[in-house]
């Protein structure tokens, strides 16, 4: 490897796509130090913000490694992830290669119309190195057919060309890891946030309307860095993938990684219209991300802290982290007038709906399922819904009902926006982590309420949250029904109009098999009750037959049964025959309903909730 020019630094990583067609980066690792030291090199298991362990080491396909004097090392790997050196070492190069074929924001992918990759997957650590500087040499793959590809990257930037190749800096191995690099063609949409440049870069096929995504984007991040009172950076990158049906996002202190639909993006001639279903998920998504650039990246628990990349690191406050960013992702559309009120009550009613069509919400608690997420939420199977609750989800309700909880009892005088400006100053701004029940302590302290009964409830029990109370204050009326079929998820209405239970088995299918197969079967359920697996394919009820598109249909036919009706299924090659007795569906849908005659109190109330803090 040639010299680098920047002396000081005793770690420079190149980085090449060399084999597209084969989906293989080249890395080469280049290592001065002042004195001979053990060469201990690792890869993590896991990547920050994607809580399981990963694996990123199965990866590599080959290395290899000399000395100062070209003299061949030889590493002897001692796990699954850490290879050794046989002898000490000043100055070593180790080149290897790794597979790329991960299509999501946590790994490597590489093919011919695109180079992506996360450090965490692709740059060795070299141990006792972690807190020196290091370099990042990013270059173009071999060849002329790719000569137009560009780069983007939210890293520290030393000697770059046009298109973005050469050579950056990190402060140590944590910040060469946190920024994720994309290479190829895409469209990059330029924006200003508060005096700060800020991108969008969109990779894949796409007709996005750029000038409404950089307007909408920049109220957004605009609301949330008025929310904790600055914005603490220089730069801001969204890289976002464009997909057939992608959806998906991982946090970075500079950037975000994104996948999103190609159907979600803006279209020009949709300009002036209130924004799709799909846009609306997407720009939730990107607020999401962009919360976390505060909660998560810079306010952080002392878990994850205290703990590295070769293991789980487990802490309870996932609910927080991850559940009030959920919190403020939608509830930052509706303050940034990109929506309107009634849209985001709709929002929340289909999050109460999903909430209260999970079992598992009796079965675990909030503060388990930010303890156990690296091995029951990142790996659900198909009893998930029956013995998990997401804390993503229900953590997102757990701070709606601690803010309007704090906005009640104090007369207006707190709110959750109170609390996270106090964890910004307390934590992020001086890199103090959070203790397991910092937030708690911390709510009460600058609220002056006594809240143990509530966080009691909401984290360390099973107990339903008391929302609709809550909403009452806000002259917001919410109730629950049956649903009406599969796809009703609720939402905000004018009036609560009657609606008959219909009857249902209880199951849920795979999305996209016509014939019908079993994915889920809920707990307490007539379909559990009747004996039918998760895998089942439906072939016939009541001796006709039935499929995915026409099971609603043909249940809601046969009503609430007082006999057992036949249900034919194969079971792998074998076909069964159940007994079952379909029931009314359960009142599990949520419907909100502002009140024209809602007092000025509540309405005020309701206001000062939603107002916007630009």
């Amino acid at each position: 490897m040639p010299e680098t020019p920047n002396q000081s630094v005793e770690l420079t990583y190149r980085v090449c796509p060399v084999e597209p067609e084969a989906h293989r980066f080249e890395v080469e690792l280049l290592l001065r130090r002042a004195a001979p030291m053990p060469l201990r090199l690792s890869l993590p298991a896991w990547i920050p913000g994607s809580y399981m362990i990963r694996d990123f080491a199965r990866h590599l396909v080959e290395i290899a490694a000399t000395d100062g004097e070209g003299e061949p090392l030889v590493l002897e790997k001692l796990d699954k992830q850490t290879w050794l050196a046989d002898r000490p070492v000043a100055t070593a190069q180790v080149r290897y290669r790794v597979h790329a074929w991960d299509r999501s924001v946590r790994g490597c992918h590489l093919d011919a119309n695109h180079a992506y990759f996360n450090g965490s997957g692709l740059l060795l650590q070299v141990d006792g190195a972690d807190d020196r500087p290091c370099a990042l040499e990013l270059l173009p793959p071999p060849g002329v057919a790719r000569a137009d590809w560009r780069l983007a990257c939210a890293c520290r930037p030393e000697s770059v060309d046009a298109c973005g190749f050469g050579r950056y800096l990190a402060d140590d191995y944590a910040d060469l890891i946190d920024h994720p690099v994309e290479m190829g063609r895409f469209t990059e949409i330029p924006f200003d946030v508060d005096g700060v440049p800020h991108r969008m870069v969109l990779s894949g096929q796409h007709r996005a309307d750029g000038e409404r995504l950089a307007e909408d984007l920049e109220h957004i991040c605009r609301e949330h860095a008025a929310l904790f009172g600055e914005l603490p950076l220089d730069r801001y990158l969204f890289l976002t993938s464009v997909t057939g049906a992608g959806y998906g996002g991982l946090e970075h202190r500079f950037s975000t990684s994104l996948m999103c639909a190609r159907a979600d993006l803006p279209r020009r001639a949709e300009r002036g219209r209130p924004p799709r279903e799909g846009y609306v998920r997407f720009l939730g998504l990107c607020s999401h991300e962009y919360f976390h650039l505060w909660n998560v990246k810079r306010i952080r628990p002392q878990a994850l802290i205290d703990g590295g990349l070769e293991r789980e690191v487990h802490t309870r406050l996932l609910w927080a982290f991850e559940g009030i960013t959920s919190y403020y992702d939608e509830l930052a559309l509706v303050r940034s007038g990109r929506i309107d009120t009634a849209t985001y009550l709709g929002l929340l009613a289909n999050a109460i709906t999903r909430l209260q069509r999970n079992p598992g919400r009796r079965l675990q608690t909030l503060a388990a399922s930010s303890f156990d997420a690296w091995t029951r939420f990142y790996k659900q199977d198909e009893s998930a819904p029956n013995v998990i609750v997401s804390y993503y989800l229900k953590g997102a309700l757990v701070a709606l009902a601690l803010d309007l909880t704090l906005r009640q009892r104090s007369a207006g005088g707190c709110s959750l926006d109170t609390v996270m400006r106090a964890l910004w100053t307390r934590h992020g701004r001086t890199g103090v982590g959070v203790a397991e029940r910092g937030i708690e302590a911390l709510a009460e302290e600058v609220s002056g309420l006594d809240l143990g009964d509530f966080f009691t409830s909401a984290l360390d029990s099973t107990d339903e949250l008391e929302l609709a109370p809550l909403f009452a204050s806000l002259g917001i009326e919410m109730r629950l029904r049956p649903a009406r079929d599969g796809k009703d998820l609720g939402g905000c209405v004018e009036r609560f109009d009657p609606v008959e239970a219909p009857a249902t088995l209880g199951v849920r299918l795979v999305p996209g098999v016509p014939e019908g197969v079993v994915r889920h079967v809920l707990a307490g359920s007539p379909g559990e009750r009747a004996g039918l697996a998760p895998g089942d394919r439906l072939v016939a009820l009541d001796g006709l037959r039935v499929g995915a598109d026409d099971l609603d249909c043909a249940v809601a036919a046969l009503g609430a049964l007082d006999a057992p009706v036949s249900l034919h299924v194969f079971r792998d090659d074998e076909l069964l025959e159940l007994a079952v007795r379909p029931q009314p569906a359960p009142a599990d849908t949520c419907e909100l309903c502002l009140l024209p005659e809602a007092d000025a109190a509540a309405q005020a109330a309701r206001a000062a909730w939603l107002a916007s803090r630009v």
